[in-house]
């Protein structure tokens, strides 16, 4: 995968995965921008989703990183948005198939439900996984909504 700088954006109930999440990156070298949020306070997820999203579609970052409490919201928020293909994540065989698959530019982990080590797996698999194309591009090619 080719890396830009990856894009980050997480609630309040993932804020503690994402500030790991740029540890992460900084041992890795690789250059990240935040969306937020930057407090552990009470805040909606789908503010710092939309802000990702838009910074992928502007070609700011590449990909991303995104987690809340579930994941699922945050995913929920990402998958709105026309170009951007969001995965949640729990275990580094998901994050695999979500690059290999279906070219996710969102990696999304579930902030209440994994623990560093595994984040560090999952983020393993999924910048090392390169795209199969083949029959998959035109099942992606597929899920924009047609006007």
């Amino acid at each position: 995968m080719e890396i830009k700088t990856i894009g980050l954006a997480s609630d309040h109930a993932a804020f503690q995965l994402k500030q790991f999440v740029k540890q992460y990156l900084d041992e890795k070298g690789i250059p990240y921008k935040d969306y937020g949020t930057y407090t552990e306070d009470s805040c909606n997820y789908a503010d710092f989703g939309h802000a990702l999203a838009k910074g992928i579609e502007n070609g700011e970052v590449y990909p991303g990183i995104a987690m809340c409490g579930s994941g699922e919201g945050i995913s929920m928020t990402l998958n709105k948005h026309q170009s951007i293909r969001a995965g949640l994540c729990w275990i580094p065989e998901i994050a695999h198939l979500i690059r290999q698959h279906n070219d996710a530019n969102v990696l999304v982990m579930p902030g209440r439900f994994i623990d560093n080590d595994m984040a560090r797996k999952i983020m393993d698999e999924y910048l090392s996984t390169e795209f199969e194309g083949g029959r998959h591009l035109d099942r992606i090619k597929a899920i924009p909504v047609a006007d």
